[in-house]
C-alpha cells in the first residue's frame, strides 16, 4: 500500500496476524480517498471484482415534507387516496419508511460510498424540465443539484471513481430523458469513462476517468459514455435471515460477468409496517446490521462465480458498512514482486 512512499504487499508465506494486520490497514485507510490508498496490488484488478461500498436510494435524505408534494405514482391507490384526505395522519407513517439515506451525497462520498443508487423522476403537474429523486415522495432538490455536488466532490478528490446508476425512471418523456443525459454529460465532461474503457483504477487514473455512468434506458445504446444498466440483486425480504438465505441461493448460479450489486436493504411490506407502528426503517435496519454485516464478512470479491462486487445498503453512515466492504478486498491482494508505483498523471 502506498502510505508515505511505503508499499505494503502480502507474501504467500505471512503469517495468519501478518495478513490480519493488513486486513485492518485497509478497514483504516481514509474513507474519504480509499481508492487512492488501496494496495498496489489492486490497481490493476478490475474493478468488477473490487468490493465497492453502495448506497441505496442514495438521494433520500433531502425527501420533500411539505404539502406541495403527492406521494409518488408509484404509490398503492389507496396510500395515495388516503395521502390526499387524510394528509397529517399519513405523511409521518411515508416519512419514517421512506427515508434511506440520511448523510448527504457528499457525507456519503466521505464516509467511503462509490456506487449511489438514482431513481430518477419528473413530478406530476410540474411544467419545468426540473427532475428530481423520490422514494414515497419526491425530493426538495434537483437532479442537477445533485450531480453538480457530486462534481465538486470529484475535483477535490482526483483518484477516486463512483459508479452513478440512474433507474426506476417516473414520468420522464423522450425529451427529458435527452435533457437529463444532455445535463450528465454536460457536467461530468471528460470524467466519463467509455465503456470501451479498460476500468482498473490505474487506467483510470492515467486517464482522468473518475465517473461511470449506468442508464436503466434503451437510449444508453446511443452514447459511448454511457453503461447499461447495473444488476440489482434484491432480495425483498423484511428479515436479515431470509435476505441471506436468497443471496446464497443467487450466488449458486453464479454472478453477473460485469458489474452487480448485492442490495443488503430490507424491504418493509404493509403488514409489517401496520405490525410496528412506533418504528420506523432505520429502527429495522439498524436492528438487523449485526447480521447483515456478519454475513459481509464472509463474502468475497473476485472474478469467482460466487464472488460479489458492489455492496449496497441503507443508513451507510451509520454503522460500520463501508469500513466492512472495504476490508474484503484484502481477499484480492497477494504478492505480486515489487510493485510499479506509477499511477499515470
Amino acid at each position: 500500500m502506498d502510505t508515505g512512499g511505503e508499499i505494503i504487499c502480502i507474501h504467500p508465506q505471512m503469517s495468519s496476524e501478518a495478513v490480519s494486520e493488513v486486513q485492518v490497514s485497509l478497514k483504516e485507510l481514509p474513507m474519504d480517498s480509499w481508492m487512492d490508498h488501496l494496495p498496489c496490488a489492486l490497481w490493476d484488478v478490475p474493478l468488477r471484482n473490487l468490493a465497492i461500498p453502495g448506497s441505496h436510494n442514495a438521494i433520500t435524505y433531502c425527501l420533500d415534507k411539505s404539502d406541495r408534494s403527492p406521494v409518488d405514482l408509484t404509490q398503492p391507490d389507496l396510500l395515495q387516496k388516503l395521502d390526499k384526505y387524510m394528509k397529517p395522519l399519513i405523511r409521518p407513517f411515508v416519512y419514517k419508511w421512506a427515508v434511506t439515506q440520511e448523510a448527504t451525497v457528499k457525507e456519503q462520498l466521505d464516509c467511503g460510498v462509490r456506487y449511489l443508487d438514482l431513481r430518477i423522476a419528473h413530478r406530476p403537474n410540474d411544467t419545468s424540465t426540473d427532475l428530481y429523486f423520490y422514494h414515497g415522495v419526491y425530493t426538495t432538490l434537483t437532479v442537477e443539484t445533485v450531480l453538480q455536488e457530486i462534481r465538486s466532490w470529484l475535483d477535490v478528490h482526483s483518484r477516486e471513481v463512483v459508479l452513478l446508476s440512474f433507474s426506476h425512471f417516473l414520468d420522464l418523456n423522450q425529451d427529458l430523458h435527452t435533457g437529463l443525459i444532455s445535463t450528465i454529460r454536460t457536467i461530468f465532461t471528460a470524467k466519463l469513462c467509455p465503456t470501451t474503457e479498460v476500468v482498473t483504477l490505474r487506467n483510470l487514473w492515467s486517464l482522468g476517468y473518475q465517473v461511470i455512468v449506468s442508464y436503466e434506458h434503451s437510449m444508453v445504446s446511443l452514447y459511448s459514455d454511457l453503461w447499461p444498466h447495473i444488476p440489482y440483486w434484491w432480495a425483498n425480504k423484511c428479515k436479515a435471515e431470509a435476505l441471506i438465505e436468497e443471496f446464497e441461493h443467487r450466488k449458486q448460479h453464479g454472478r453477473p460477468g460485469g458489474f452487480f450489486v448485492t442490495g443488503i436493504n430490507l424491504t418493509e411490506d404493509l403488514q409489517y409496517i401496520c405490525s410496528h407502528p412506533t418504528e420506523s426503517l432505520k429502527d429495522l435496519v439498524m436492528s438487523t446490521y449485526p447480521a447483515l454485516l456478519s454475513w459481509v464478512r464472509g463474502q468475497s470479491p473476485g472474478s469467482d462465480s460466487r464472488s460479489l462486487n458492489i455492496i449496497a445498503g441503507d443508513f451507510v453512515s451509520e454503522s460500520h458498512f463501508v469500513p466492512t466492504v472495504i476490508a474484503l478486498n484484502q481477499h484480492l491482494v497477494h504478492y505480486t514482486g515489487p510493485c510499479d508505483v506509477s499511477r499515470g498523471n
